[in-house]
C-alpha cells in the first residue's frame, strides 16, 4: 500500500517562484529516471502555493508567504525512499534548498542524511494527526503494478 509524503516548504522572503520552476523544469528528464529507478513511487509532483491568497495559486510574484511543496506516494519505508532520493536527485534539493526556509544549513543533502530526513519528517503534512489520510483505489506496489501491466 501507498504512503503519503506532503512536504510544505516555506520559501525565503521574496523568492522568485520562477527561479524555482526553472530549477524543477531543468531537472524534470533527470527528476523522472530517478524516480523511474527508484522504482517505489507512485505519483511525484512540486506545487508553489501562495498562503496569501484564498485559492493557494501563486501570482507570480516573488512574495512573502510562497511555499513549495513536493507531493508524493511512496511504496515501503519513509527513511529508504527520502535516502533513494537523496542518492538519486539530491542534487535537486540542493539547488532547492536555498530558496527555503532554514534549508541552506541542509545542503549537500548527501553530507546531511539525517538532518534533511528530520526537516522532511517535520515538515510532511502527511504525518500532522489531523491529516485525514489516504485513499489507495488498490493495495498494490509499484513493482507489481509494472509486473502485470
Amino acid at each position: 500500500m501507498a504512503n503519503p509524503l506532503t512536504l510544505l516548504m516555506p520559501l525565503n522572503p521574496n523568492t522568485d517562484p520562477t527561479t524555482i520552476g526553472e530549477t524543477i523544469a531543468g531537472n524534470q528528464s533527470a527528476i523522472d529516471s530517478a524516480l523511474t529507478a527508484i522504482g517505489t513511487v507512485h505519483f511525484a509532483r512540486f506545487l508553489i502555493l501562495d498562503t496569501s491568497v484564498p485559492n493557494l495559486q501563486p501570482s507570480g510574484n516573488g512574495a512573502d508567504t510562497l511555499v513549495l511543496a513536493v507531493i508524493t506516494e511512496y511504496d515501503g519505508d519513509f527513511d529508504a525512499y527520502i535516502s533513494d532520493f537523496v542518492n538519486r536527485i539530491g542534487f535537486v534539493f540542493d539547488a532547492l534548498l536555498p530558496h527555503v526556509v532554514g534549508g541552506s544549513a541542509l545542503v549537500p543533502v548527501a553530507q546531511n542524511l539525517n538532518a534533511f530526513t528530520a526537516f522532511v519528517k517535520t515538515n510532511d503534512a502527511s504525518q500532522n494527526p489531523t491529516a485525514p489520510g489516504l485513499y489507495s483505489a488498490y493495495p498494490y506496489t509499484v513493482q507489481q503494478i509494472l509486473a502485470n501491466g
